[in-house]
């Protein structure tokens, strides 16, 4: 029996992100020391699914992070996506005028990564707790999911969940996985690097709502 024999399907299939544009063709990878070493040890009561944030940030907020210091704007940025050229250029084109200024530069960003910017970005992609009362089976299949995705793919799978129920969250990424392991590999690191897009941008919001409770110079 393989790893994926133990993943649980669900017949919701995951819908996969429409891109007008997409990111420079990504080079195949293997597993090196810019990648993290396989997660399961980190279980149980982890999944590689991020907490999503739905609050959106106020006027207040946007002046407060236009106006930080550049090194505080990046350590900040780096918590959205973990590539140090991508906070530096959504940093250094600031002041925004609006929200939806800043998360416009951060998707253009976004689609200029190199691969590897990418594969930086993935080396710091880690794992949240499941929700609560996670039955183990749970955390059987979610291991073995992402054993087999790692396995395929030499990176750790992500997924963006903005606005997905909690209680939804897991079925979500079980079928993710199972979805995308049938890609070949260019498909999925295409699917990988829009991925990472949107889940900086959800990110994103949160970190600049933070600013909020700073001083604003």
């Amino acid at each position: 029996m393989t790893a994926l024999d133990n993943v649980t399907a669900h017949p919701t299939p995951h819908p996969q992100p429409t891109r007008t544009r997409g990111p420079q063709d990504l080079a195949t990878h293997r597993r090196g020391p810019t990648l993290p070493s396989h997660r399961i040890p980190h279980l149980p009561g982890q999944v590689a699914f991020p907490e999503q944030s739905r609050t959106a940030p106020g006027p207040m907020a946007l002046e407060g992070f236009n106006t930080a210091p550049a090194t505080d704007a990046e350590q900040a940025l780096l918590t959205c996506c973990r590539s140090l050229r991508w906070a530096h250029r959504v940093a250094e084109h600031r002041p925004y005028p609006d929200l939806e200024a800043l998360l416009a530069a951060a998707d253009e960003a976004s689609y200029d990564l190199t691969p590897a910017d990418i594969a930086e970005a993935l080396a710091a992609e880690s794992l949240t707790p499941l929700p609560a009362g996670a039955y183990s089976a749970a955390h059987t299949a979610l291991s073995a999911a992402h054993a087999a995705y790692e396995s395929r793919f030499g990176h750790v799978f992500v997924i963006c969940l903005d606005d997905i129920p909690a209680a939804e969250a897991l079925d979500r990424v079980l079928t993710g996985i199972r979805s995308r392991l049938t890609n070949d590999p260019e498909e999925e690191r295409l699917l990988t690097a829009e991925e990472l897009r949107r889940l900086a941008r959800g990110r994103l919001r949160r970190i600049v709502g933070d600013f909020s409770s700073q001083p604003v110079p």
